[in-house]
């Protein structure tokens, strides 16, 4: 299977429901929000999937993209398609394993964009954005996006400000800032 991105650029993506790609309305809202801000920036996505989000940030010129990605055949796809989309000036890794535990590994490195997509139903929540603030992972300007269901309530998190919320559809956003 294929999902396309950024410049009509194809990508894979596993086929089934084991990842469940990011919706294109939402990502070109998020990118859309995030304008103007991608370039040379450092980007961690958490739950990378197929990694559309990744892939995109590259094809806006981010200077790096780290993944965190627990399926192996994910990753394997996720270095696929960001090969194809990187150029020689940008560096990309992904890193397979449970999120919580490869947020540690990354422990002192901080991300200007940071784009979270567990399992809707996942207990990776809280665990993640404690660790993301506590080990202060998002850059002093930077900002976060979570996916999850409209459903799910957002809880404030010491050392994050909820700056802002959106909804699309089966879809939310919701965007947290260093506290000051």
């Amino acid at each position: 299977m294929s999902l396309r991105i950024s410049g009509n650029r194809q990508i894979k993506t596993l086929p089934g429901l084991a990842t469940r790609p990011t919706p294109s309305r939402v990502r070109e809202a998020l990118f859309n929000i995030w304008q103007g801000t991608i370039a040379d920036c450092r980007w961690l996505d958490i739950c990378t999937g197929s990694g559309s989000m990744g892939a995109e940030a590259l094809c806006r010129q981010a200077a790096s993209v780290t993944g965190i990605e627990q399926s192996a055949k994910a990753c394997a796809i996720i270095r696929e398609n960001w090969e194809q989309v990187a150029d020689s000036s940008q560096t990309f890794q992904i890193l397979r394993g449970n999120a919580t535990a490869k947020l540690a590994a990354l422990a002192g490195q901080q991300f200007d964009r940071i784009y979270f997509d567990p399992p809707y139903a996942s207990d990776l929540y809280e665990p993640v954005l404690n660790t993301i603030a506590s080990q202060e992972m998002l850059a002093p300007n930077g900002e976060m996006a979570v996916e999850h269901s409209p459903e799910r309530s957002t809880q404030p998190i010491s050392g994050l400000e909820i700056c802002r919320h959106k909804i699309y559809g089966n879809t939310a956003l919701t965007f947290y800032t260093r506290s000051c």
